[in-house]
């Protein structure tokens, strides 16, 4: 059944041509450039993360949205939704209807000093990145986010809307499926919510760490190497320091040891030839001379 206007009923169409009709424009819009990012849902589920619950819970608590946004939630998961683009402040969407309508919505910024004061309370509550767009921190944490008027969601005064349908009322139900498709959005890209609300998710990890005090104490001695674990590990012969040999010193004097030939140089195996040690000369004051044969006198005849 259609609604009415101008004084008379609309004619009726059905969701499938419905749908027909918008996948026609929006096979138009791509052909000018427009990315075209419809809102697709698993199920009938609309948001099932931290950030899409947490969105759709925060409009549903104001009592000016409350009665109303429940229009949309038909049209968000028919799949009514075939374009939502978030940008700073701002949201724009095309809704299928009995015709494709445009939906525009601003979201006033958060105030800075609003900003400052969640930063400040979630400070060092939040270890990373990762953590805050998983939503995977503290009670405390996501009470101060999501509390009214005071946290990181919009309230009703800081929402504008409107839509290029004929619908009479503020909110129609092509501004409420739009309302839910953010919350679906989140989901997939919680990081647009802080883009909406033209603040920098990184200053709420900005202090994260800060303040905690730095070790100066060492490894624990039962994971320390020793010198004998670290030879017998890699076949080394450790060297000990000054320190260690002090007491064996002082113990037993210390024994000569024979000096050591040096190691031959390992060149065969490559094919080289090393010339031979010329042989060492014998110190004159170890080796005798020979003294020569004294000679005799012939005999006379």
């Amino acid at each position: 059944m259609g609604y009415y206007d101008h004084y008379r009923w609309r004619p009726y169409v059905s969701v499938a041509e419905r749908r027909r009709k918008a996948e026609r424009e929006m096979q138009k819009l791509k052909k000018k450039g427009h990315p075209v990012s419809p809102v697709v849902l698993e199920g009938r589920t609309i948001a099932r993360t931290f950030w899409g619950k947490a969105w759709c819970d925060n409009l549903e608590r104001y009592s000016d949205f409350s009665n109303r946004l429940p229009r949309g939630r038909a049209y968000v998961r028919g799949g009514s939704v075939v374009d939502l683009q978030i940008a700073p402040g701002e949201v724009s969407a095309r809704v299928s209807g009995s015709d494709l309508y445009k939906v525009a919505v601003k979201v006033s910024a958060v105030p800075k000093a609003r900003w400052t004061s969640i930063c400040t309370d979630c400070a060092g509550a939040i270890d990373s990145l990762v953590e805050l767009l998983q939503g995977r921190f503290s009670q405390g944490v996501m009470a101060r986010i999501c509390q009214q008027k005071t946290g990181l969601f919009p309230a009703p005064a800081e929402i504008q809307f409107s839509c290029s349908c004929p619908d009479w009322a503020s909110m129609c139900k092509h501004v409420a499926a739009v309302f839910y498709g953010i919350g679906a959005r989140l989901d997939e890209q919680p990081e647009l919510l802080f883009r909406l609300r033209k603040v920098d998710e990184k200053a709420l990890i900005a202090k994260a760490g800060k303040g905690l005090p730095l070790s100066k104490q060492g490894p624990a001695q039962d994971k320390v190497l020793a010198a004998g674990g670290l030879s017998e590990l890699f076949g080394l012969e450790m060297g000990t320091s000054s320190e260690e040999q002090a007491p064996d010193a002082a113990r037993a004097p210390a024994k000569p040891t024979k000096a050591r030939r040096p190691a031959k140089p390992v060149f065969a195996a490559a094919g080289v030839v090393t010339p031979a040690r010329p042989a060492a000369r014998r110190s004159s004051a170890t080796t005798k001379k020979k003294a020569p044969k004294a000679k005799t006198k012939p005999k006379a005849r």
